[in-house]
């Protein structure tokens, strides 16, 4: 926020700017006044007050490379290691042999020069020198013969030296590997390549603007998140949705507060996990250096975004496994921030008080049940087809009823819903509310009555028919209008009196606004409400999949974060799901357990969604499930047999102490069998048992069909 020509300075925004010590337009002092320097902005080394910025470390952050890396690594900084563990030869060893290595040199070289094998290795030199030179105290024969010396030396240093691997111990333990571990220093980049000088901004002839965001930048007005979305907004002028005289005019008048977000913020009140809106990544923790993980995986940054999450999370552990705190706050907090830069929208459903952000973080905030809730949630998903409501109110209300097959689906509570809706929007010019809707599911006949004659004065016969079809229908048995009747009585309560409205006098939410950049909290109520919370959160899922199946820009990615989905996988659900990815749109979903899912739903769900964790104390039977969907995979299974050397004779017991002293093993003779297996990647008992706590499984796909196997992730790292 501006104010008085001073800028916040919380977070990641930039530092205050200075006030002129004295206005431009205040008097000069006179002349014999004694010359007074201006008032500093702030007092020198005062406590607590940080230095002001000159924009170094977001130009830092902005240079950092970002090579293309495996799904899931996190790109910023990141170093590609090798795909295969090279082979490492334990220090004892190495050094041991090492030392051997020399003294057998220095053995062969005291062997030659003192003769003892004789003087063969001599006659090259005898060979090359001419006879002239071998006059006593000749120069040329004593450079000659010692640089004869030095060669053979050499060279049985090389081959020892090959012998004793000193190459390795040199890389492990010399002058490389300390260069590794210190800091780098990299040179500011040419401007052609240089990422804070907008060279795509200079190519397409708006250098003006250019220069004003890298002055920006330079001079500390920038951040991430003006970065990003200044850089979607150039994405807009190069698909020709906006034109190029506008972008400039806004970049030259507001620098990086340029193409701002509908809601004027520039950044969250508070970050918690580490974000890279360079590549829209937020990273969750470190792959850890176990021997399950792949080599080039180990001890790499495990990082989420839009090309993992739109093909969906699924995320199963129990309460306290870190589900909300490791998962759901971090995604939340990245996807705001991308709503900000205008390249997502993202809805966060659980209940109240649940830790997924403050609530000015978010645009829109719906506390259903709360009477201080300033928004209503759109029971009708902001639809004004009869059809397309009654289908999505008949999932929330009764889709958990359906039969729990991929194939089945709830086309009679629709059929239902769709008699009923149809006739009251023609005569009322709007969906009825909840004690409407009730009452004419229960049948009242004073309801149904003002219908049909509301029908009837306007002539609707087609909807007559329809009314006409649901009174028949009520008096026979097996009719699910009780059953819908049952479930909208569970809104129908003292507690939703103010919600649900659908006269107007609310501020109702509707799904259909994803279209827009938008950042929505919906706090579920949980206390005495269980049931009403999970039919809310089959509506929002069922109003998300409807809705984000319609929009016409998919390059805004729209996601779902649904926190704790028991009760909410249902057959169309599942079918939803699967039709995301091509949507451009993605959930992620968080269960305590796959038992909260109905059997024959537990394969398509797991199938639906690319990207799976497991954290850590899930039961052996939801092991099962995920070890099922993770497969097996074919390894190298290698048997060793030890069996222990004897020496019998003095000779041979001091080898065998050698080989002790260099190995710090006894002296064995190894049987070695090789052979190939399919073995599981994670069984059930290694998921229930042996992943740590603050750790979880997680295996990726991107939304172009690249995969990572399963890894074991540090949640805390």
């Amino acid at each position: 926020m501006d104010s008085d020509g001073n800028r916040d300075a919380r977070g990641t925004h930039a530092n205050p700017v200075p006030r002129p010590a004295v206005p431009p337009d205040a008097p000069a002092a006179p002349p014999e006044a004694p010359a007074v320097p201006p008032r500093p902005a702030r007092a020198p080394g005062m406590p607590g007050v940080p230095p002001l910025p000159d924009g170094s470390a977001f130009l830092s952050w902005l240079r950092t490379p970002r090579p293309e890396a495996l799904p899931g690594v996190w790109r910023f900084g990141h170093r590609p290691r090798p795909e295969e563990e090279p082979e490492r030869v334990p220090a004892r060893q190495l050094l041991s042999g090492a030392v051997i290595a020399f003294l057998v040199g220095w053995l062969i070289w005291s062997l030659l020069w003192n003769g003892y094998l004789g003087g063969w290795w001599l006659l090259p030199l005898y060979a090359m020198i001419p006879e002239s030179w071998a006059e006593p105290h000749s120069f040329g024969a004593v450079v000659a013969v010692y640089a004869y010396y030095v060669l053979v030396a050499a060279l049985i240093m090389v081959g020892v030296g090959r012998l004793g691997r000193w190459s390795e111990i040199w890389r492990r333990y010399g002058p490389p590997a300390w260069r590794r571990t210190a800091p780098r220093t990299e040179r500011p980049p040419a401007p052609e390549e240089d990422p804070a000088a907008w060279p795509a901004l200079r190519a397409a002839g708006a250098a003006d603007a250019a220069e004003r965001l890298a002055a920006d930048a330079r001079s500390g007005l920038m951040r991430d998140v003006d970065h990003a979305r200044i850089t979607r907004a150039w994405q807009g002028v190069s698909n020709g949705r906006h034109s190029l005289a506008t972008f400039t005019r806004a970049v030259l008048s507001q620098g990086a507060a340029a193409c701002p977000h509908p809601s004027g913020a520039r950044d969250l009140p508070a970050r918690q996990a580490r974000h890279d809106l360079v590549t829209g990544q937020v990273r969750i923790g470190t792959a850890a250096d176990d021997a399950r993980n792949p080599y080039a995986y180990r001890g790499t940054g495990l990082a989420l975004g839009p090309d993992l999450l739109g093909t969906s999370l699924l995320a199963v552990g129990p309460a306290g496994s870190g589900k909300t705190g490791s998962l759901v706050r971090p995604l939340a907090e990245s996807l705001c921030l991308q709503a900000l830069a205008g390249r997502a929208a993202v809805v966060v459903v659980g209940a109240a008080g649940a830790g997924h952000g403050p609530a000015d973080a978010y645009d829109v905030v719906v506390r259903i049940g709360n009477p201080d809730s300033v928004y209503d949630l759109d029971l009708y998903g902001g639809t004004t087809d009869p059809d397309e409501a009654a289908a999505v109110l008949a999932e929330a209300l009764v889709g958990d009823l359906a039969d729990p097959h991929p194939g089945s689906d709830s086309r009679r509570s629709t059929t239902v819903l769709a008699q009923l809706l149809g006739p009251f929007r023609a005569v009322h010019g709007r969906f009825p509310g909840v004690p409407e809707l009730r009452q004419l599911l229960d049948g009242a006949p004073g309801p149904l009555a003002a219908l049909r004659q509301g029908l009837q004065d306007t002539g609707q016969e087609s909807l007559l028919r329809e009314l006409d079809a649901r009174e028949r229908q009520m008096g026979h048995p097996g009719d699910v209008g009780g059953v819908l009747a049952d479930r909208v009585a569970l809104l129908d309560r003292p507690a939703f009196a103010g919600f649900f409205d659908t006269s107007g006098q609310s501020r109702p939410f509707s799904l259909k606004a994803l279209d827009h950049p938008v950042r929505v909290r919906i706090d579920l109520p949980e206390r005495g409400h269980a049931d009403a919370s999970r039919m809310l959160a089959r509506l929002v899922l069922a109003q998300f999949t409807a809705s984000v199946a319609v929009r016409e820009d998919r390059s805004l990615f729209a996601c779902l974060v649904l926190d704790d989905a028991s009760g909410v996988v249902t057959p169309e659900a599942v079918r939803g799901i699967q039709r995301l990815r091509s949507a451009g749109a993605g959930v992620v979903l968080t269960l305590r357990t796959l038992d909260d899912v109905p059997r024959p739903l537990r394969g398509p769900l797991l199938g639906a969604t690319g990207c799976r964790m497991a954290l850590s104390g899930l039961t052996p039977w939801d092991g099962q499930d995920f070890a099922e969907v993770w497969g097996k995979e074919w390894t190298e299974a290698r048997d060793v047999t030890d069996r222990q050397i004897i020496a019998e004779t003095p000779a041979g017991k001091a080898v065998h102490v050698l080989r002790r002293v260099i190995t710090g093993r006894a002296p064995t003779a190894r049987a070695v069998t090789v052979r190939q297996v399919e073995r599981e990647r994670w069984s059930a008992s290694e998921l229930a048992h042996a992943v740590p706590p603050g750790h979880a499984v997680l295996s990726l796909t991107t939304v172009k069909g690249e995969h990572a196997p399963p890894l074991l992730v540090d949640l805390r790292g």
